[in-house]
């Protein structure tokens, strides 16, 4: 069965100060811009891939942004794989286990390949 992935690329909606410090509260709008175009889509899955941003995230602000994202309910209705690099794996598997609580369907992954798996049904959930 065909799978509609819908790539949203980290480096789209994080922002960073002059200092290389994150701009949570802009990231988190543009996030939210994001996720409002998403919104009117229907069947399809997300893969938000953060391998090229640059940014560490305090355990603070990815709580806040999993918490965020019962006001996107809609737009992530469906699986929404995070992409990340292994260094950042912990920070990645907090965010989704904390959407879980959320009522989220998100899980972390590093290889792309499991991610796209999953996503398609072709793997068992993480």
């Amino acid at each position: 069965m065909p799978t509609d992935i819908r790539i949203i690329n980290g480096l789209d909606f994080i922002r960073v100060t002059a200092e290389g410090i994150l701009d949570f509260e802009t990231s988190k709008n543009a996030l939210i811009e994001i996720a409002s175009v998403a919104a009117n889509l229907v069947d399809y899955e997300i893969l938000l891939d953060t391998r090229k941003a640059d940014v560490q995230m305090s355990v603070t602000n990815l709580w806040y942004l999993a918490a965020e994202l019962s006001n996107l309910r809609k737009a992530f209705s469906r699986k929404t794989a995070v992409l990340c690099p292994v260094e950042r794996f912990d920070d990645a598997a907090f965010f989704a286990l904390c959407s879980q609580n959320q009522g989220f369907r998100i899980e972390a992954f590093n290889s792309f390949e499991d991610a796209v798996n999953w996503l398609m049904g072709m793997a068992p959930d993480a």
